[in-house]
């Protein structure tokens, strides 16, 4: 069965700084019409970035939806057409200050796909050296080490609960044997 939804209509509900949202009719597989709802992001980054003594870099910052402090691994937005793997290592240098000397692409994660175009591509930094970090003027955050295997304990209790950070470090410790 083919299972692709045909947009018929779409129309544009809120043209936000980083979001938009519209609202789509479309024919399902069966013919019938339906309503989706979407919110177009440009996408994010997120890095995995391990020290010479394999912790992990982690960032604490308050989240507004959530209304607490998450920690989580450096990540960052894109701009519209900005190229994935630049936009990594310009975030894991304004938050770190960390430069890689082994930089690799993990892949993409798709956050939450029922409603949002927001896809997450992941990177591994290792071979790090420090220089001073450039925040954004929004921007705050506390930085902090932690040993890669006491991050992956913590991701299975359900301590760490940002998706992007549980699923890199999870295909970290997969692909690296760590």
């Amino acid at each position: 069965m083919d299972l692709t939804e045909k947009t018929l209509s779409s129309e544009k509900i809120f043209d936000g700084r980083i979001i938009h949202v519209r609202r789509d009719t479309v024919r399902l597989p069966d013919g019938a019409e339906a309503h989706r709802e979407v919110v177009d992001h440009p996408g994010g980054v997120c890095v995995l970035a391990l020290d010479d003594e394999n912790r992990a870099l982690l960032v604490s910052q308050f989240r507004y939806p959530y209304e607490k402090v998450l920690r989580e691994v450096p990540a960052g937005k894109l701009e519209y057409g900005e190229d994935p793997t630049e936009a990594a290592i310009r975030e894991l240098k304004e938050e770190t200050g960390a430069v890689s000397g082994d930089f690799r692409f993990l892949g993409e994660l798709y956050p939450s796909p029922g409603y949002c175009g927001e896809i997450i591509r992941m990177y591994l930094a290792r071979d790090l050296t420090f220089g001073e970090t450039h925040l954004d003027a929004d921007e705050f955050l506390n930085l902090e080490r932690v040993p890669f295997e006491e991050l992956v304990e913590q991701v299975l209790s359900g301590e760490i609960k940002d998706a992007k950070t549980i699923a890199v470090v999870l295909k970290g410790k997969l692909l690296l044997h760590l």
